[in-house]
This record gives C-alpha cells, structure tokens and sequence, in this order.
C-alpha cells in the first residue's frame, strides 16, 4: 500500500483507502461532536462556555460512540507501517512529519494570538481568558500525536503476530499500573505517562495492521474482548463514564487517559481492522473517494479551526436571538441543530479558504533538512520537546502566563530543531500525504 497524497483525480492504485474514510469519518464526528458538547453565549460579564454533557451528565454514555480519537494515532501508526524506511534517521523522520503537522498550526496560533489581544482589549481579560483556553485546548493532541510517532520506527521492528500481542499486553499492564498509582496518590498527575501508553496503543495496532500481521477474526475477538472489559472497569472498578471532559466527571478517563479509554483505543482499533475491507471497497465509488480525498487532503485545516467556526456560529447566532445555551430552555435541542447548519456552511468556507496553507511551505521552516547521526537525534528530540508544549498549552490555554509560555516554548523548540537540522539547498516540494504524515 502507497501513501502518497490523496488527491480526487490521481491516486496510487495501491493506497490504502480504508485509513482514509476512517480519518475523515473520525474528523466528522469530533466536528459535529464538538459542535453538540460546547455552549458558549455573551452576557453582561463576557463571553461564557460551558459544556453540554455537564449540564446534562445522564447522557455521558454517549462519548462511547463520540470518543474516535483512537482512530487517528491507527491512522498514525498504519502510515508508518506502510511508509517508514529502516535506513532513515529517526530524528530525521521524526522532524519531517513535524514539518508538515506544525506548518497549519503556525497560522493558527498568530491568528488567535491576534485575536485575543483584541478581545482582551474589548471585553476584558477575563473574556480572553476564557475563550484562550478553548482556542488552544484541541492542540493537546498534535503534542501527544508527535510524541507517539516518536516510537513509530521502533514499533515498525515488531515482525510478527505475536510480538504485537506482547506490545499490546504490555501498554495495558503499564496503563493499569499507572492508574494503580494515580488512585493510590490521589493525584491525576500520578499517571501522566498515560498520556504516552494509551494513546500508543492504536499505534502498535495500525502498524500491525499495515504489516498484515493482524488478521480479521483475531481483530474481531480483541474488539469484543476489550469491549467487554470496559465495561466491566465502568461497573465494577472507580471509573466513571464520560470518555471526553465534562467538567463533572469524578474521575477523568482522558486527562490523563485511563484503562477504560485504553479498553476503547484496543476495541476501536479492532473494529476499524474488522471494516476495513468494507471501507476499502466502498471508498473505491468515485463520489465516495473524491469527497474522501478532498477532506483528508485538508485535515489539519478541519481539526484546528472548526472550534472557531463553532464560536462564529453560535455568536452570530446569539447576535440573532437564537442563542442554543441553557439546555433546559425550551427549543434548545432545534437552536442546536440550526447551528450545527450553520456552523457546516461556515466551516466549508473557512476549509475552502485555508487548506490552501496546509500544502504552502514556508520560508526556511520547510527546507528540506539533510542531516543525520548526532544531529538528526537532537533534531527528533527538541521535537518531542514541542509536543510536551503543545500538550501543556492545551492543558493552561492562552490565558494565564503559563500558557504562553508552553506556547513560547514550543515555537522555540521547533526553531531550535529547524537549526539543528540543518539544510540541503533545495526548498522540499511537500508531495507527503495526509496519511503518511499523520
């Protein structure tokens, strides 16, 4: 299987096609999911957020079906299965993907940067307080996201069926130890390596799954497996249920992540393995493949800004009087439905008009690096360094001093990386795929 880049009219005929409906339905979801969970008004102390699932906790079952994170580290980890080269630096490959995954991200921190200062200046600091943390609080996932494609070079050595099971049992050991301390401390904290293990997981079993080493009927009974014990870590162990943050929650099973989301990277990641022959072939419809291939080949663009579109569509909407935030309020379940309408309209057009920066390189950041030895490692390694800044902006937001500082680190970290990585004299012409990078 390829992974060069899916395009509507010219695509490798060997690409594996499953990988990307799975992405883009997951992008879907965490879209419209987020659209459904975040309430956000303006009154007379500011801008407000809150969040549906804590205004509504009976329905935290829900984020079962919501929670697809899991599918995009697969994706992750199916692309390194396919594309990574053993005679490649790791610190090389590492920094490479990073060029292509920080680029959009630049655009969006100087356009929030921006817009903050000004909301800041208008309605207050506390305003830009709030809405800097949800701007930012996406991007845990690109830290986490390059932190797990770290291991990917070493997770491509595992050769057999057998090997991947080990890896398997041992991040679910590692999780539940980590989890074991966590409550025995009494501090989340205690487990933040989970933010690490867990989301590895998909990794190991999306390589599995490009190397061919996973077959369906074994997929299938992990899925069901897995399933079973997390339900049976909800009902009888100290966990609670929502799989996303609610605000109400007991215990968090995302920040840090828990056994039971670890339960749900393994079933999810055997179910994709189970459908994917059925994707592949219903991905072969050209109507199918064409809006397939149009949304993937803008991902980053869809992930970063439809928190904004969201914001757009609902002020705009309150400016209208159709305001979808008290959840007991009669109509509210139809004034969320107009904006989720409205909220796709926005969305198209800001994709239409900023996926184009997805594939522009810029100036020096993009320049094809030729190092390797020593200085490709460090090169890898001040990138894993960005991704624990991103993961602690998302954690602290744009409104406080620590939050921009894990953003000042992380734009250092890169830079420093750049530098480190050196040059070749011809500027890199991205031909990387949305699969193959991410």
């Amino acid at each position: 299987m390829t992974t060069s880049t899916p395009t509507p009219d010219s695509t490798p005929t060997g690409r594996d096609r499953a990988v990307d409906v799975a992405r883009l339905s997951a992008l879907m979801v965490v879209m419209f999911g987020h659209c459904a969970l975040l309430l956000a008004t303006i009154d007379s102390s500011g801008v407000r957020v809150g969040n549906s699932l804590g205004e509504l906790p009976h329905l935290a079952a829900i984020t079962w079906i919501l929670q697809v994170m899991p599918l995009f580290f697969l994706a992750g980890g199916a692309a390194g299965g396919y594309g990574y080269h053993p005679d490649t630096p790791w610190g090389a490959w590492l920094f490479t993907r990073a060029q292509r995954l920080c680029r959009p991200v630049f655009w969006y921190l100087a356009v929030w940067s921006t817009v903050l200062v000004v909301v800041g200046l208008t309605l207050g600091p506390e305003s830009a307080a709030r809405l800097g943390g949800e701007s930012v609080a996406l991007l845990w996932f690109l830290g986490v996201y390059v932190l797990a494609l770290a291991f990917v070079p070493a997770l491509t050595r595992l050769g057999s069926s057998h090997a991947i099971a080990v890896a398997l049992a041992a991040l679910l050991a590692a999780t539940a130890a980590m989890d074991g301390i966590r409550f025995a401390v009494g501090s989340p904290m205690a487990g933040v390596a989970n933010f690490v293990l867990v989301w590895l997981i998909p990794m190991v079993l999306g390589v599995g799954y490009a190397r061919h080493l996973i077959g369906v009927r074994a997929a299938a009974v992990l899925a069901l497996s897995a399933l079973a014990a997390q339900i049976a870590l909800v009902v009888l162990g100290p966990y609670d249920v929502p799989l996303v943050a609610t605000g109400v929650e007991r215990i968090s099973n995302v920040s840090p992540p828990t056994l039971v989301l670890a339960m749900q990277c393994t079933w999810m990641s055997g179910a994709f393995v189970v459908m994917a022959g059925a994707l592949r072939r219903w991905a072969q419809r050209p109507r199918v493949w064409r809006f397939v291939a149009t949304g993937n080949a803008g991902a980053m663009t869809l992930y970063l800004w439809h928190i904004p579109a969201i914001a757009i569509a609902a002020f705009g909407l309150h400016a209208a009087g159709l305001d979808a935030f008290d959840v007991h309020a009669p109509g509210f379940w139809g004034l969320l439905a107009l904006r989720a309408a409205v909220f796709a309209v926005i969305m198209l057009a800001l994709f239409t008009v900023l996926s184009p920066l997805e594939h522009r390189p810029l100036p020096w950041w993009d320049t094809r690096s030729g190092t390797t030895g020593v200085r490709a490692t460090a090169a890898g390694a001040l990138i894993c360094v960005a991704g624990v800044a991103l993961v602690s902006m998302a954690k602290f937001g744009l409104g406080d001093t620590p939050g921009w500082t894990a953003m000042a680190c992380f734009v250092a970290a890169a830079v420093a990386a750049r530098i480190v990585a050196g040059a070749v004299t011809r500027p890199r012409v991205h031909a990387d795929s949305v699969a193959g990078v991410r």
